[in-house]
């Protein structure tokens, strides 16, 4: 059956930054589809009450606390779970962050953390866990990128610079990889509901303006993610690579 090439029995997924907001949502649905999880955070209380919820649901679950923008503990997080647990087959590259200020006064520090968490972070765990994949002549990476990844706002200028960087990066993995037999790719929300954008929902001066501005009218709901992350991750994707897929409500559709 054609629903078949969507099933992820068998495989093993690892999720960054998934402890809460769209990463545990992406977790939760690839579960949802029959794949083995390995959560991770770097805040171990939040990861362990992650890992617990996805149990109680019935999924088969690990928690990995380790910090994506430190290249050895990556190193050493992934092989581990390479020798100890089993073979990372799909990789969701969601950690990141924000920071907002106007570029003029955008302080060194915080464009500096944003680089790491946002882009270097991606070529950290993707080369980690694509040693292995390549070795097996398949492997599945998404990388989460954004709406920024195509369009700007005032006050963002550095997460948009990092975001177009992590799409850059997609489909320089996809060249290199691809005839490894790994598929990478981007997944691009647009404006959810989630923990990091708590400031904007609460804004109503924001919501309004965004309802205006999206033609479907709304907040995205993190659960909607879901679809295109299994797709992505599953055998229906086995010749897409490089690819940007925006689930934005059709904001990057229209002025």
């Amino acid at each position: 059956m054609s629903t078949d090439l969507f099933k992820l029995e068998g495989k093993r997924a690892m999720v960054t930054g998934s402890s809460q907001g769209i990463g545990f949502a992406l977790a939760r649905g690839l579960m949802a589809a029959g794949a083995e999880i390995v959560l991770n955070g770097r805040d171990a209380a939040r990861l362990d009450a992650a890992v617990k919820r996805l149990r109680g649901e019935g999924g088969t679950v690990t928690g990995l606390a380790f910090d994506v923008t430190d290249h050895a503990a990556v190193r050493a997080a992934v092989d581990g779970v390479e020798a100890g647990t089993g073979p990372i087959d799909i990789l969701v590259n969601n950690a990141g962050m924000q920071h907002r200020a106007p570029l003029e006064d955008f302080p060194a520090d915080a464009f500096e953390t944003l680089l790491q968490t946002n882009v270097a972070s991606v070529f950290h765990v993707g080369q980690a866990v694509a040693r292995h994949m390549i070795g097996r002549g398949a492997g599945k990476i998404v990388n989460i990128c954004s709406v920024q990844t195509a369009l700007a706002r005032p006050g963002i200028a550095p997460y948009t610079a990092t975001k177009g960087a992590v799409a850059n990066l997609t489909k320089g993995m996809a060249t290199d990889w691809a005839r490894h037999g790994l598929q990478c790719n981007g997944l691009a929300p647009g404006y959810f509901d989630t923990p990091l954008n708590a400031a904007l929902v609460s804004d109503a001066d924001f919501s309004a303006w965004l309802a205006k501005r999206t033609p479907a009218g709304r907040w995205g709901r993190v659960e909607e993610l879901v679809g295109a992350c299994i797709f992505l991750s599953s055998e229906a994707s086995s010749f897409v690579n490089g690819a940007i897929i925006y689930v934005d409500g059709g904001i990057t559709a229209s002025l």
